[in-house]
C-alpha cells in the first residue's frame, strides 16, 4: 500500500512546478517563471509555454509519474494536453495516481549531455523515506517538526526529503529557495530539519556567522560536504548534519553524521563487490554511482564519480562536454573546463588554448561568454577565463589544475 503522497495538493503542486520550471528552461534557457507552485487557474500560456511548448511539458510529467501506465489500465488516456490551467494538471495528475502509482522515472544528464531517465519502484523509494525518518528521529532532544526545503521536489532527493518524508511524518514543508543563505539559519527552530547542498551550506556558514537555534537538524546530497563547512555548521550550533550519498540511477546508497566517517549503508543494498551494490531480498546488481572503498560489509568511502560529472549548485554537470562545446568554436584549438575551489564560488573554469589565428583574447572570452550563455544553463556555464598557448599539464604529463 503506498502513501497517497500526492493527495497533499502542495507537494503535488511543488513536484510539477519544479518539473515544468525545469523543463521549460531546457526548451528556452532565457525563460523567467515566477515561483511556483502557481495558482490552479494560472493557464501554461500565461507562463510563456506554446502548444509545442505543452507537448513536451506533457510528455515529461507523464515521464515522471508514469501517466501512460494509469492511463492503460484505466483504458483511457491521460488529460493533461486538454487542460490549460495548471490546477487541471494536478487534478489530472492525481486522478491518474489514484488509479495507479508503482513507479516513478526521474530525469538526469548524461556525461555526454545526453539525458535519460532513472526509473525506480515507488515503494523502494518510500522504504528508504522510512529508513530517513527513524534516523532522523535518533538525532535526539525531539522529532522533526518542520521541513525547510531548499531543493526542487522533481529530483529524486527532493522529492525523497520534501515529499515523501514530510508525508510519512505528517509535517509542513517550507520552501527556502527564494531566503538568502544569511536568513535561513534565522528561520530555523528547533525541530526543524533543513534539506539543501553542498554550496549552500557552505554559504549558509559565511552569511550566518551567529549560528543556529538549539534542536535544528540538516540534510545535505548532491556532492560531498567540505568537511570545513560541516565542522563549522556543528561549531555553530547545528543539531546534526546528516549527509547523504546516492545518484538519480540509485536513489540513496549510503549515509554519514561525521565528516571523518565512512558512510553506512542504507538498509535497501548490500556490498556485491568493489562497484556494484545489489537490492537487498533481490538477485539485482547495479553499478554504484562512484568509485566506493569499502571498511567493511556497511561501511565506505567515496572516491570519483564514474561518469566525470560535478557539482555546481546542486546541479551535475558534466566538463568534458562544456570542453567539447568550447573546442567546437573556430577560434579555440583546446579547452579544459573544472571545478573552481570553495574561494572561488564552487563554479567553474575554463582554460582555452586560442587558434593560431585568434590573438585577441578578450574579443574571443566575449565571444566564448555569449556562446556558453546560448547554448548552456547557468550551472554549465565557465564564471573564469584563463588563455594560454598549451593546456596545464603536470611534471608527469597529465592534465593539471589552475
Amino acid at each position: 500500500m503506498t502513501s497517497g503522497w500526492w493527495h497533499d495538493r502542495d507537494a503535488l503542486g511543488r513536484v510539477l512546478a519544479d518539473l515544468i520550471a525545469a523543463e521549460g528552461r531546457r526548451l528556452r534557457l532565457s525563460l523567467v517563471l515566477p515561483p511556483g507552485p502557481w495558482g490552479g487557474a494560472t493557464t501554461l500560456a500565461a507562463l510563456g509555454f506554446d502548444s509545442l511548448d505543452r507537448i513536451a511539458l506533457a510528455a515529461a510529467v507523464s515521464e515522471l509519474l508514469h501517466l501512460d501506465e494509469s492511463a492503460r489500465e484505466r483504458g483511457g488516456a491521460d488529460d493533461l494536453l486538454a487542460q490549460p490551467q495548471f490546477g487541471a494538471w494536478c487534478d489530472a495528475a492525481a486522478a491518474a495516481l489514484d488509479s495507479r502509482a508503482v513507479r516513478l522515472s526521474f530525469r538526469t544528464s548524461g556525461s555526454t549531455g545526453a539525458p535519460r531517465s532513472c526509473t525506480h519502484a515507488l515503494a523502494d523509494l518510500e522504504a528508504e523515506a522510512d529508513e530517513h525518518a527513524a534516523n532522523l528521529g535518533e538525532s535526539g532532544g525531539g522529532g522533526i517538526t518542520r521541513i525547510l526545503a531548499a531543493v526542487p521536489g522533481h529530483h529524486i532527493y527532493g522529492f525523497i526529503f520534501t515529499v515523501l518524508l514530510p508525508h510519512r511524518l505528517g509535517v509542513p514543508v517550507l520552501d527556502l529557495r527564494a531566503r538568502s543563505p544569511g536568513a535561513i539559519a534565522g528561520l530555523a527552530r528547533a525541530g526543524d530539519l533543513v534539506v539543501a547542498y553542498p554550496d549552500l551550506w557552505t554559504a549558509i556558514v559565511r552569511a550566518s556567522p551567529g549560528g543556529w537555534a538549539a534542536g535544528v537538524t540538516g540534510v545535505t546530497s548532491t556532492a560531498p560536504c567540505p568537511e570545513a563547512t560541516a565542522r563549522a555548521l556543528a561549531g555553530g550550533g547545528l543539531r546534526r548534519l546528516v549527509e547523504i550519498h546516492g545518484a538519480s540511477e540509485t536513489a540513496g546508497v549510503g549515509w554519514r553524521d561525521d565528516p571523518a566517517a565512512p558512510y553506512t549503508l542504507l538498509a535497501r543494498w548490500q556490498h556485491a563487490d568493489g562497484g556494484h551494490l545489489r537490492r537487498a531480498g533481490s538477485p539485482d546488481i547495479v553499478e554504484a554511482p562512484d568509485r566506493l572503498d569499502w571498511c567493511g560489509p556497511l561501511a565506505y568511502r567515496v572516491g570519483a564519480r564514474r561518469d566525470g560529472a560535478v557539482q555546481v549548485g546542486g546541479i551535475n554537470v558534466w566538463p568534458k562536454r562544456i570542453s567539447d562545446m568550447l573546442c567546437g568554436h573556430p577560434d579555440v584549438a583546446a579547452a579544459s573546463v573544472r571545478l573552481m575551489d570553495e574561494m572561488g564560488g564552487r563554479r567553474l573554469k575554463a582554460f582555452i588554448v586560442p587558434a593560431p589565428h585568434a590573438t585577441d583574447h578578450d574579443a574571443l572570452r566575449i565571444a566564448l561568454e555569449r556562446l556558453a550563455a546560448a547554448r548552456l544553463s547557468a550551472a554549465e556555464q565557465p564564471r573564469d577565463w584563463r588563455f594560454g598557448p598549451a593546456l596545464p599539464e603536470g611534471v608527469m604529463g597529465k592534465a593539471a589544475d589552475w
